[in-house]
C-alpha cells in the first residue's frame, strides 16, 4: 500500500467536489497542499497577496457555482482573508480558506506565526473547523464545501495544523465522501396562490431581482413573470439575470420604481443598505420575500409575507399559478410611466456621452466601452466616481456576469475580481472598468494574471485620485498635503511589465480605436484613460450609491 501526505488527501477530496484549481501564496505549513494539488492535476495559480488571491478565489467561485479556494500559510497570511472572508460572507460568494497553524506539540508555547486562527475569522465566517487528523482531511474538506454551498453561499474556514498536513497515512486507509445531490427547497403552495393573488390585483406590481436569483440561475423562470407586464429592479450584482436589454428593466427609474409599488415581490435579495433598508417603499405596499435563509425575512422593511424557498423555484410556481390570469396592471399606465421614466433619464445621459471635451469626460468612456465590449462579457466596475457611472450605463446580459464593491462596499477588489473571472472563464472576456485608484491599489495582480495566462481588460479611468479632486479640494483642508489626489501615473505601463497590450489615451477619439486593438490583441490588456479629475457623477457623489 501506499502512504500519501494530507495534501494529496485534500486535493483529492475538492476533485471530487467538482473543484480544479486553487488559489493562495506558497507558505508553510501548507507546502505539501500546494504540492498535492499539482500531483492530483489541479490548476494552482500562486498569487503574491492574500487578500487579492482570496478576491480571485471567491469571483471564480461565484461564476463557477462551487466554492473558489484559498490555501494560506500561517498567523499574518490567514489574518489578510478576514478582509476576503468578510466580503464573500456578506456578498453570498461561495470561498473557502484553508489555512495552515503552528504545529499541535509546540501550541501555547509562542510557536512561529502561532495565533488562535478559528477566532481570528469565526466573526466574519459561515463556519469554521479545525482538521483533527490526517486521515479525516477528506472529510472535513467535505463539511467545508457543503457550508460553503448550503443555503445562501458564504465565506469557511478550515484550520490545518502544519503536522496534520504534513503526516503521511495509508491512502487505503482514508474514505472520500461523496456529496449529495440536494433537492432546492420549494415553496409552500398555499404561500404562492397568496403572492399569485397579490400580482393579479394589484395596480403597480414590482420584481426585485437579487444574487440569490443569479446564484439560483432564476432569470428564465422571472421572465416568464416580467413579460405578464411586470417591471423589475436587480440590485447591482444582480444584473444580467435577466437580459438589461429587457423593455420592463427599471434600473434607470429606480427611485421611481421603489417608491411608487404597491405590490413588491423580492426574489433573493436583502433589504440592506442597497435596498434602503426596506424604508424606501410606499407606506401602504404590501412586500413579499423570497430567500433560502428565513433569518433574512426578519429586517428593517415591513414584510407582509415572508418565503423560505429557492428563487427559480418559486419563479417557476409562481409563472404556473399566473399562466391563466390577467394582471390588473396589464392595462394600467405603471408599467409605462417608468419606461418613460427610464428613456428620459438615459436621454438625460446622452450629452455627456456624446461630450468631445478635453480632459476627457468619463461618460464618454463608458458609452465607449458599452458600444465595443461584447454581449457576453463579464463586467467588473469599481471606483467611486468610476462604479456609479457604470451602474448608470453600462449594462449585463449574461448571469453572473457583473461584479462590484457588494453588499460590503469593499475598495481594491476590482483587479482581482477581473482576474479571477478571466480565469473561471476564459472563453468570455472578462473586462475590469477601474478608477486610477480602484486599479493601484491592486495592480501588481496583473503579474498574477499573465503567469498564469490570464486575459483580462483593464480600462482605467484615471481622475487622478480617489473621486477625482474633489474630496481633495472640497473636503480636505486648503493647500493641505495631497492624501485623496493621486499623481498622474501611467498605469498602462504595468501592461507592458509583463509583455501585456499596452495603450495611453488622453482624446476622446482615441478610445474606440484603442479598445478595439486591445480586446484583438489576444493578450492582457490596460488601456488608461486621462479623464477630467474635476468631474463628478451625475446626480450625487456617494460610493455606496
Amino acid at each position: 500500500m501506499a502512504q500519501v501526505h494530507g495534501g494529496v488527501l485534500a486535493a483529492r477530496q475538492l476533485k471530487r467536489c467538482g473543484i480544479d484549481t486553487l488559489f493562495g501564496v506558497v507558505a508553510g505549513p501548507m507546502i505539501e497542499l500546494f504540492s498535492g494539488g499539482q500531483s492530483e492535476g489541479l490548476q494552482v495559480v500562486g498569487c503574491r497577496h492574500e487578500i487579492n488571491g482570496g478576491f480571485m478565489a471567491s469571483a471564480w467561485g461565484w461564476q463557477k457555482k462551487v466554492p473558489g479556494v484559498f490555501v494560506a500559510g500561517s498567523g499574518p497570511a490567514v489574518t489578510n482573508c478576514v478582509t476576503p472572508l468578510y466580503v464573500a460572507n456578506e456578498s453570498a460568494m461561495p470561498f473557502i480558506v484553508l489555512g495552515g497553524s503552528a504545529y499541535s506539540n509546540t501550541t501555547g508555547l509562542g510557536g512561529f506565526q502561532e495565533l488562535d486562527q478559528i477566532s481570528a475569522t469565526r466573526s466574519v465566517c459561515k463556519w469554521t473547523g479545525r482538521v483533527d487528523s490526517t486521515e479525516r482531511i477528506p472529510e472535513w474538506i467535505h463539511l467545508a464545501v457543503g457550508k460553503a454551498l448550503e443555503g445562501r453561499p458564504g465565506g469557511v474556514y478550515l484550520d490545518f495544523p502544519g503536522d496534520v498536513v504534513a503526516a503521511k497515512v495509508e491512502e487505503n486507509d482514508v474514505s472520500f465522501p461523496t456529496a449529495p445531490e440536494i433537492a432546492a427547497p420549494h415553496p409552500d403552495p398555499e404561500a404562492v396562490l397568496r403572492i399569485a393573488d397579490l400580482l393579479s390585483s394589484a395596480e403597480r406590481p414590482l420584481i426585485l431581482v437579487g444574487k440569490g436569483a443569479a446564484w439560483s440561475d432564476a432569470g428564465p423562470a422571472i421572465q416568464k413573470l416580467v413579460d405578464l407586464g411586470i417591471p423589475y429592479v436587480c440590485s447591482p450584482m444582480g444584473r444580467g439575470t435577466l437580459p438589461d436589454d429587457h423593455p420592463n428593466f427599471a434600473n434607470a427609474a429606480r427611485s421611481q420604481a421603489l417608491s411608487g409599488a404597491d405590490v413588491i415581490v423580492m426574489f433573493g435579495g436583502r433589504f440592506n443598505w442597497i435596498f434602503g433598508m426596506g424604508r424606501r417603499f410606499a407606506p401602504d405596499a404590501t412586500i413579499v420575500q423570497v430567500d433560502v435563509q428565513p433569518e433574512e425575512l426578519t429586517s428593517g422593511a415591513e414584510i407582509s409575507l415572508g418565503v423560505t424557498a429557492d428563487a427559480r423555484a418559486t419563479a417557476e410556481a409562481l409563472s404556473g399559478a399566473l399562466s391563466a390570469v390577467s394582471l390588473s396592471s396589464s392595462t394600467e399606465g405603471w408599467l409605462k410611466s417608468l419606461q418613460e421614466k427610464v428613456k428620459r433619464n438615459e436621454e438625460g445621459l446622452r450629452s455627456v456621452q456624446l461630450d468631445d471635451s478635453q480632459p476627457i469626460n468619463p461618460y464618454r468612456v463608458v458609452a465607449e466601452i458599452k458600444q465595443a465590449l461584447p454581449r457576453d462579457a463579464t463586467v467588473t466596475a469599481e471606483g467611486e466616481t468610476t462604479m456609479g457611472i457604470c451602474r448608470a450605463m453600462l449594462p449585463s446580459f449574461v448571469n453572473r456576469s457583473r461584479f462590484n464593491a457588494g453588499t460590503t462596499g469593499s475598495m481594491g477588489v476590482g483587479v482581482p475580481y477581473t482576474v479571477g473571472a478571466s480565469l473561471a472563464c476564459p472563453d468570455r472576456l472578462s473586462v475590469g472598468v477601474l478608477g486610477d485608484y480602484a486599479f493601484g491599489s491592486a495592480a501588481i495582480a496583473v503579474e498574477t494574471a499573465a503567469r498564469v495566462g490570464a486575459k483580462p481588460l483593464f480600462v482605467v479611468l484615471n481622475n487622478e485620485g480617489i473621486a477625482g479632486h474633489m474630496l481633495q479640494d472640497n473636503m480636505l483642508p486648503a493647500n493641505s498635503p495631497m492624501i485623496a489626489s493621486l499623481l498622474p501615473a501611467r498605469y498602462e505601463k504595468i501592461a507592458e511589465m509583463v509583455d501585456g497590450h499596452a495603450e495611453y489615451v488622453v482624446t476622446p477619439d482615441e478610445i474606440r480605436p484603442a479598445l478595439d486593438r486591445a480586446m484583438a490583441s489576444g493578450k492582457l490588456a490596460v488601456v488608461h484613460v486621462r479623464v477630467d479629475p474635476k468631474a463628478s457623477r451625475m446626480g450625487g457623489s456617494n460610493y455606496l450609491q
